[in-house]
């Protein structure tokens, strides 16, 4: 078996991959279309392929073939986690960029949001979640003031408003919603994306055994992240 041969058909494979020209959940060609297309032996076609699922590029199912493994990072859907350790257990640096704090009080349309009485003091803080300094998450959070005092004071780019408010006001339970919507100019902008592109939005209110402590609307690039969970039975 040449080196040759079979590097270059996992370089070629590569290259479409990278390029986009084959997505996540493509079928990639058979062994015996990679033995017409290269002119090599079937074994050559299929330590290509085995070598392209070692490195993560593929993964391979039993009698239906090698198709593009899609890489996007997973979060649960089930467990609440601060986005900057989902993204250091994944060995990629995080870092945050502060878009805006400010103090106000909830209207009408925020009090029934949160469950709340019109003219509570509520924080808001938006900020920019970056994963090897590739946008990844738009936060926008309202905190109750009264439950988590020295919040405006906090340096986010150093830990998250999640990290803060867990140790203030120990999270009980959440309620949360997921749904595909399409950004506004704003976050398409922070998460340099288009705006015909679609996010996967997460809006979730978190309680403490004093009651409702945030409401955060979290965006994510559709092409750049998922959810998922393992659920026994």
């Amino acid at each position: 078996m040449s080196a040759t041969q079979y590097a270059r058909i996992k370089q070629a494979l590569r290259t479409r991959i990278e390029s986009g020209e084959l997505r996540p959940g493509d079928r990639v060609p058979s062994e015996n279309q990679l033995v017409t297309q290269f002119g090599v032996s079937r074994m050559t076609a299929r330590r290509a392929l085995l070598e392209l699922a070692e490195d993560g590029l593929l993964t391979r199912t039993q009698g239906l073939g090698s198709f593009v493994a899609d890489n996007r990072p997973v979060s649960s859907i089930t467990q609440i986690r601060n986005i900057a350790e989902e993204i250091r257990q994944r060995g990629h640096l995080h870092s945050c960029r502060v878009l805006g704090l400010e103090t106000l009080v909830t209207d009408a349309a925020l009090a029934l949001k949160l469950g709340l009485a019109e003219g509570e003091e509520l924080f808001r803080s938006e900020l920019l979640h970056l994963e090897n300094d590739v946008p990844l998450q738009w936060e926008s959070r309202y905190v109750r003031a009264q439950l988590a005092p020295g919040y405006m004071d906090q340096d986010f780019t150093a830990h998250t408003p999640s990290a803060f408010l867990s140790a203030v006001a120990p999270l009980t339970e959440a309620d949360q919603t997921v749904e595909a919507v399409l950004p506004g100019q704003a976050v398409a902008a922070a998460l340099q994306m288009p705006t015909d592109q679609p996010c996967l939005k997460i809006t979730r209110r978190t309680f403490s055994h004093r009651g409702v402590v945030s409401l955060a609307e979290l965006w994510h690039p559709g092409e750049r992240y998922r959810l998922g969970s393992h659920i026994d039975t």
